[in-house]
């Protein structure tokens, strides 16, 4: 069974930086392409950011420009650095492999963007 776990979410202000990351066991990390996604309150589950097994990267035009998604396939590790928060950020960050037609979750780690 693929476990994901996510870490270093929290508390930051407007304008404040904050990364997240992502730690695998339990499968062939450097094969698949890494996804993170995100819930705000009263919203649907949305993907932010995809990094492929070559390193190719795609974003939600909401966070282009100010998140960065990366991956360590060493540590098994999948990053998302993300610079000049705004509340709108507000949100259940949630870590995604998707391996042969299963996908599976991370637990989530919060992040909350506030004064």
């Amino acid at each position: 069974q693929v476990q994901l776990v996510e870490s270093g979410g929290g508390l930051v202000q407007p304008g404040g930086s904050l990364t997240l990351s992502c730690a695998a066991s339990r499968i062939s990390f450097s094969i698949w392409p890494m996804n993170w996604y995100r819930q705000g309150p009263g919203k649907q589950r949305e993907l932010v950011a995809t990094i492929t097994s070559g390193g190719d990267t795609n974003y939600a035009d909401s966070v282009k420009g100010r998140f960065t998604i990366s991956r360590d396939n060493a540590k098994k590790t999948v990053y998302l650095q993300m610079n000049s928060l705004k509340p709108e950020d507000t949100a259940v960050y949630y870590c995604n492999v998707n391996v042969n037609q299963l996908s599976y979750w991370g637990q989530g780690t919060q992040v909350t963007v506030s004064s």
